[in-house]
């Protein structure tokens, strides 16, 4: 396996053990890390700020024995390099430039020093007194320096030089992805340099860092690493000063961070006696489909950009460092409270809003005993409570036919006493047999005619009492279906406000669980919700088996919804590609499903959701309530009559090389 191939770069921050001014124990710790780093197949490491001579040197700084002992580290360890060629090692060092002294990133691989880059923002306040010895980076943009790596008494000229060194505009450049570099006090700063590194191009981007602790600064700290990874659009890989700081004035805990896009991929522990490492997999492609649908995401111009090209190798082992969620959609224990109820109070208030444009004070809406009825039913309850209306002005109206059984009928109605709605119960079974004798079809022959014709009949009777009490009709179809079509158009797929339109089916079961552990006081009313959660999937439209139960249930025809959901939320998120799709699908479901069921379930993902998008083309309004949403008056514009074949096509081309 290669990780490369689908769009993810290895990165990696490290907090190495230190003593203060002993540049040969700093480094061969540094190589112990580099080695460690590489056994795992790391193709980018950051060491903290000044990691070769230890960030709080004092007054030390300005003796060239330490200087000089410092770049003669750097070379060792460019030398250590030459023979480690699959792996980019980023450190910090004391530079010395004619008469200014800079504190600066060094970039190191086998093919050298490829680049400096020195701090931009320098801290002069608290307990920082950076300015008593370094300079700003500002006037090196665009300049060069010269290293004789073996002399180490190192002549560095300005003029003549071949190191590139920027604190501005310096990417560096791989084959699978560019990243850029700021230290320390720079993200902290109003206008990070970080920002326009990211709009120029940087995927990116590494903090050498030397952060002391104080109460309460490290949930600061994280937040600013979190918000700027967002802010960018990018991964930022934060490296801090840690075991081995002089603790004179204070002390330092080895903070390191991975973040990508806002979320917290790893974290090392704080106060390790020990060197830390921690490691992740960026996903590239993601983040460069963010900014390509962000219209604002432009290069500045009036920064220069220098490209720096850079050799890494790719990585082949099986093991991945990052973790793919099978379930998008759902939010993760620790926010799912918090999150669960904005989705709810979303589709409350996106209903009551209708009610209220319209003048409309009843509504009329199908319960089935199942759960996409169900939750459209508790947000329904919850919006006419928010508007002081009576519950008897909602008409909730069960329409057994021919493949009701006998729970789902007896949870429907129920649902609708315990929550206090008006319950009307309409048989369709009558209409839909003189329908079928109208059209000369056969009622014995339980085809799309005989299950499209139920559906319909339902619609038309939620439409025409709608239209007899002056009310509305709340639609109850979830968003996967909508992805797959799996509705009848001009039937349950049609009402005058869906609430659950942006809903998947993974989703709508943890909300319904969430308002039964949470929100219902009755245990009767808590009971009924679980043995609904306990129900397959069905729109029980064909007749129950001998023994009562449901006959025709939905996943046995279009697969887990589940892996739909994945598959949907990777699709349109992140514009996945089916490969890509199919092998983060393989990651999140191992042990659950295997190769050829995740491969055979994708290509029907795909050649339904091509085939049905003229349904989603005429959906009714609906709250959107998450990242991704099908309305064509929202996030998703698409031709009815697109063709599916390349996307089945590299599927099918991935199927016979794999």
């Amino acid at each position: 396996m290669n990780i490369n191939d689908y769009g993810f770069l290895r990165v990696a921050a490290a907090s190495p053990k230190l003593k203060v001014a002993d540049c040969n124990y700093n480094t061969e710790e540094i190589k112990q890390v580099i080695e460690q780093a590489q056994q795992e197949e790391v193709q980018i490491l950051c060491f903290p700020e000044l990691s070769l001579t230890g960030y709080s040197c004092g007054d030390l700084f300005f003796q060239k024995a330490l200087q000089q002992k410092a770049l003669e580290s750097l070379c060792k360890l460019v030398r250590f390099l030459e023979e480690r060629p699959s792996i980019i090692t980023i450190v910090g060092l004391p530079l010395l430039i004619q008469n200014n002294l800079y504190n600066v990133a060094a970039v190191l691989s086998g093919e050298g020093i490829l680049g400096f880059v020195p701090k931009t923002y320098i801290p002069n306040n608290n307990e920082y007194y950076e300015k008593r010895w370094f300079t700003s980076g500002d006037d090196l943009t665009g300049h060069t320096v010269t290293i004789d790596g073996d002399k180490f008494d190192l002549t560095i000229d300005i003029a003549t030089g071949k190191i590139p060194i920027s604190s501005t505009g310096m990417i560096f450049q791989t084959s699978f992805g560019s990243f850029g570099i700021e230290i320390c006090e720079d993200l902290w700063m109003p206008a990070p340099p970080s920002s326009y590194l990211a709009m120029q191009g940087a995927d990116l981007i590494f903090n050498l860092s030397a952060s002391n602790e104080l109460v309460g600064k490290n949930r600061y700290r994280k937040s600013l690493v979190l918000q700027q990874s967002g802010r960018c659009n990018a991964a930022y890989i934060y490296a801090s000063a840690g075991w081995g700081e002089s603790t004179t004035d204070m002390v330092f805990s080895g903070a390191c961070f991975i973040a990508e896009n806002g979320a917290m991929l790893a974290e090392s522990e704080r106060f390790s006696p020990k060197s830390e490492l921690i490691i992740a997999d960026i996903d590239i492609e993601a983040l460069r489909y963010d900014r390509l649908r962000n219209c604002n995401y432009i290069s500045p111009i009036f920064h220069e950009k220098t490209t720096i090209n850079c050799y890494i190798d790719f990585v082949t082992s099986d093991r991945m460092f990052r973790r793919f969620n099978p379930h998008p959609f759902i939010p993760p224990k620790g926010e799912s409270g918090e999150s669960l109820s904005e989705v709810f109070d979303i589709q409350t208030h996106g209903l009551a809003k209708r009610l209220l444009h319209t003048g409309i004070k009843k509504v009329t809406i199908g319960i089935s005993g199942g759960l996409d009825s169900t939750l459209a039913l508790l947000v329904t309850v919850k919006a006419f409570d928010l508007l002081g209306l009576p519950r008897e002005n909602i008409y909730g109206i069960t329409m057994p036919g021919f493949g009701t059984t006998g729970r789902t009928y007896d949870n429907a109605v129920a649902l609708m006493k315990s929550l206090g709605v008006a319950i009307k119960e309409i048989s369709i079974v009558d209409a839909v047999t003189q329908h079928l004798t109208d059209i000369g079809h056969d009622i014995n022959n339980h085809d799309v005619t005989y299950e499209n014709s139920q559906a319909r009949e339902r619609t038309q009777i939620l439409m025409d009492y709608a239209n007899k009490i002056n009310g509305l009709v709340v639609g109850t179809g979830n968003m996967s279906e909508l992805a797959l079509g799996w509705a009848t158009y001009n039937g349950d797929h049609m009402s005058m406000y869906g609430v659950n339109t942006s809903v998947p089916k993974t989703l709508v079961s943890t909300l319904v669980r969430w308002v039964a552990d949470t929100r219902t006081e009755e245990e009767a009313s808590r009971r009924i919700l679980y043995d609904i959660l306990d129900t397959p999937f069905s729109p029980e439209l064909l007749p129950a088996r001998e023994d009562g139960k449901i006959a025709q249930e939905t996943e046995h025809f279009v697969g887990p919804y589940e892996l739909h959901d994945f598959f949907l939320h990777r699709m349109l998120r992140y514009g996945d590609a089916p490969s890509r799709i199919r092998f983060m699908a393989g990651q999140a479901f191992a042990g659950e499903y295997s190769t050829q069921e995740i491969m055979k379930w994708l290509k029907l993902f795909y050649k339904r959701f091509f085939a049905q998008q003229f349904k989603r083309s005429c959906m009714p309004d609906g709250p959107k309530v998450g990242s991704v949403n099908l309305s064509p008056r929202s996030d998703w514009r698409m031709p009815s009559d697109a063709s599916v074949n390349i996307w089945l096509a590299e599927l099918e081309e991935w199927d016979v090389s794999g």
